[in-house]
């Protein structure tokens, strides 16, 4: 068993250093493999230009939308650290074998249990943040974890070129093997947060009214809805922008230090976010966010349809580094708010947020990525279109009330 450590003995330094790495991991079960892509290609005789090997993502993000569902009410029922555990074992399995298959669909099965693995973290970092903060101030520290998090999208694809470099490009798969495993020890350490009186059953009726009441709360699903198109506009650029910067802007090689540079800039202005967030307020700043995120995107509409579908590198990355920074602020402020109300289904409410956002954000990025062959006009007008929506949901969902939610009650 686990021991359970108060709130007021772990710093928030600790918390925020904690839920980063867990957060890191999922980053690097990603941002890792895509410099390896022509060497994926090149191994299972996938045509170039394809879409195919993002398939590598995609099955990564629908195992992480399969296996949150489950994660978030174990860790409702048996405490959050436990559950952590046993996903990082299966991420620590697929890491595995997605590193020794030598079929593509092999890895492709190996990469759906992985992300299985990685939907522990994913669900369980915010049940945690939710257990120990509230208001503000978990929108604060959430930030906080983002902008620790975002390390991981920073250096990981700069990890990936260094590995293929010198080691076969399964290399990229297998160096995720260790950072779980710390993963393991370090949560040990950590401790739970999830007191016993406050488990819920693992009963069908009960789970049921978990998820009834987080998709009928107008603040919680509303939240929750506005994510979903923020993040099909974030996945579009995560599973394309590979392929845009080596075919449509023909510059091999450079992809990992603009994608680290674009993580760097989200990380540096969602830590200055979160040291205003209680002055401000998170519900202005998901708002403000919001709009700067749908004006990178119209800015950037129109820019790409006067250029004839390509316009200047330079331009596309600050645009595209504007709108997903902006979009990343959205998401850890929507966050927080989403689960103030559902403190007492903590577990729960973080698992459906991330069966909708992954899944349904993967869905429809994957509708647009289809789409990018010569130009970047899909993923300009596709962002818009989707921020566009999802500001206006946004809009909607702050009418609601963040009052504490009784499940049983509905």
């Amino acid at each position: 068993m686990t021991r359970r450590i108060p709130a007021a003995d772990r710093s928030e330094a600790v918390v925020v250093a904690f839920l980063g790495f867990t957060g890191a991991l999922l980053a690097f079960g990603i941002d890792t493999a895509l410099p390896a892509f022509d060497e994926i290609r090149d191994r299972f005789d996938l045509a170039d230009g394809s879409g195919e090997v993002s398939l590598i993502v995609t099955a990564y993000f629908l195992g992480m939308a399969a296996g949150q569902l489950p994660v978030g009410p174990l860790s409702d029922r048996y405490g959050r650290i436990p559950v952590l555990q046993v996903s990082l074992a299966l991420y620590i399995l697929g890491a595995i074998g997605a590193t020794l298959s030598t079929d593509y669909s092999a890895v492709l099965a190996s990469r759906f249990v992985w992300g299985i693995g990685a939907s522990g973290p994913a669900v369980i970092s915010y049940a945690i943040a939710r257990d120990l903060y509230e208001g503000d101030q978990m929108a604060r520290v959430l930030s906080m974890v983002m902008a620790v998090f975002l390390i991981g999208p920073t250096i990981a694809p700069l990890i990936g070129e260094g590995l293929i470099a010198v080691l076969p490009w399964q290399s990229v798969f297998g160096a995720a093997v260790l950072l779980a495993v710390a993963g393991i020890v370090w949560s040990a350490r950590f401790g739970e947060s999830h007191p016993p009186e406050k488990r819920r059953p693992i009963e069908p009726a009960a789970i049921g009214r978990a998820i009834r009441a987080t998709l009928t709360h107008r603040a919680s699903t509303g939240y929750l809805a506005s994510m979903v198109f923020s993040y099909g506009a974030f996945f579009i650029f995560l599973g394309s922008s590979q392929p845009i910067v080596d075919e449509i802007y023909g510059r091999p090689g450079w992809f990992a230090a603009t994608f680290g540079l674009v993580s760097a800039v989200q990380g540096i202005s969602v830590w200055v976010v979160s040291r205003r967030i209680e002055r401000l307020g998170a519900t202005r700043v998901a708002l403000l966010a919001y709009l700067l995120n749908v004006a990178a995107y119209a800015a950037l509409t129109v820019i790409t349809v006067a250029s004839d579908g390509v316009p200047s590198f330079a331009v596309w990355v600050g645009l595209i580094t504007v709108a997903s920074t902006a979009g990343t602020i959205v998401s850890t402020t929507a966050i927080s708010l989403s689960l103030e109300p559902m403190e007492r289904i903590a577990g729960t409410a973080s698992a459906v947020r991330g069966v909708a956002t992954l899944g349904l954000g993967s869905v429809l990025a994957s509708v647009i990525d289809r789409q990018i062959q010569d130009t970047i006009t899909p993923m300009a007008v596709g962002g818009l279109v989707y921020c566009g929506l999802g500001l206006c949901i946004l809009l909607w969902a702050q009418g609601g009330s963040l009052a504490i939610v009784d499940p049983d009650a509905h």
